[in-house]
């Protein structure tokens, strides 16, 4: 079984949101269908980063990690291209 990280970027107005779950694809319509209350006004979401691990804690803490300044600029790194792209 894997655990996720994962990133959605709002259609609405660009805003990130970063998570972790055992099923990603429940999880991203679960957000998408307004579940899930601090996303909610932002709908809709589109998955645009994740990452798989083997162990609950692995992919937390990486969640924990990508919400930090540091975390961040990672993220805007990686998906550089993809951040150029939507201008």
């Amino acid at each position: 079984m894997f655990y996720y990280t994962y990133v959605l970027r709002s259609i609405k107005n660009n805003e990130l949101y970063i998570g972790s779950a055992d099923d990603l694809i429940k999880r991203l319509k679960e957000h998408n269908q307004g579940l899930n209350k601090p996303t909610k006004r932002y709908l809709p979401w589109k998955l645009v980063y994740y990452e798989a691990c083997l162990n609950k804690q692995d992919s937390v803490r990486r969640e924990y990690y990508f919400k930090t300044t540091q975390g961040r600029r990672l993220l805007k790194r990686r998906l550089k291209e993809y951040f150029y792209n939507l201008n």
